[in-house]
């Protein structure tokens, strides 16, 4: 079996440094780069696309709501069509940077809360596939498996690729457990590495609040941001390739 790796990069600000990207690109096959609405900025973006590029790791735009003292894990209330352009916004702005580098922009990702709300608002999520169609329909668009992000962008007529999380509990509507909640964050490598093993023999994934639920996925993700993210990414790819999985960006698996 053949998987991708993905995680959330590029997400310092100025001075600010979040998380270790350096060393999660030696782990990853895909990384998802802010681009400067829950954080990051050109020189980040550029930092991060360039030392992407050099190490084969395709990249993608990980678009939030400009919210960057709160991460992008708040919802900011507005129109949906507002949500599509603020994302054009975003995605143009990583691409534009990634043509310095030059490398290319290959899929959208939303992140935190956006991401969240896209997989349970049919509205948000049409707004966001309708964009990334105009802007570019060679770009995927990276989904939370079993949610309306991948029934819109199908719709949409938008290449679409799912993803599990490695790191994050789940509900049996498909929706990640929300931060802060009991059973949110999964901080054992070898627990998630578990929960992933029987995940890709069964294509079920345990939830806190009911029986298994059946999903699909082409990538697996680790949040760039935690402390342990880089031990989280390592244990768990390390664990799956004993297990025979093979690692590759999801456009290419």
């Amino acid at each position: 079996m053949r998987i991708d790796l993905n995680a959330d990069l590029g997400e310092g600000f100025g001075p600010w440094r979040m998380g270790d990207d350096a060393a999660m690109l030696d782990l990853v096959n895909s990384a998802n780069i802010a681009c400067g609405g829950h954080a990051s900025d050109p020189e980040t973006m550029y930092t991060a696309l360039k030392l992407a590029a050099a190490k084969g790791v395709a990249v993608g735009a990980h678009p939030g709501f400009n919210d960057r003292e709160g991460f992008g894990r708040r919802v900011i209330p507005m129109p949906a069509e507002e949500i599509g352009r603020m994302v054009a916004a975003q995605i143009g702005a990583l691409m534009a940077v990634a043509r310095l580098v030059p490398v290319t922009v290959r899929y959208v990702k939303p992140h935190g809360a956006l991401g969240n709300l896209a997989a349970r608002d049919i509205d948000v999520a049409r707004a966001i596939a309708a964009a990334v169609r105009q802007i570019d329909d060679r770009l995927a668009i990276l989904a939370i498996s079993g949610t309306c992000t991948e029934t819109a962008a199908r719709a949409a007529g938008v290449p679409v690729y799912s993803e599990i999380f490695a790191d994050r509990g789940y509900l049996s509507s498909g929706q990640l457990v929300p931060r802060g909640q009991p059973g949110a964050m999964i901080e054992d490598a070898g627990v998630a590495a578990d929960r992933l093993i029987s995940f890709l023999r069964t294509g079920l994934m345990p939830v806190i609040d009911g029986a298994p639920i059946k999903l699909a996925a082409q990538s697996i993700c680790v949040h760039g941001d935690s402390p342990g993210a880089v031990a989280m990414a390592r244990g768990v790819r390390a664990r799956l390739e004993a297990e025979g999985v093979t690692f590759a960006a999801f456009g290419e698996v």
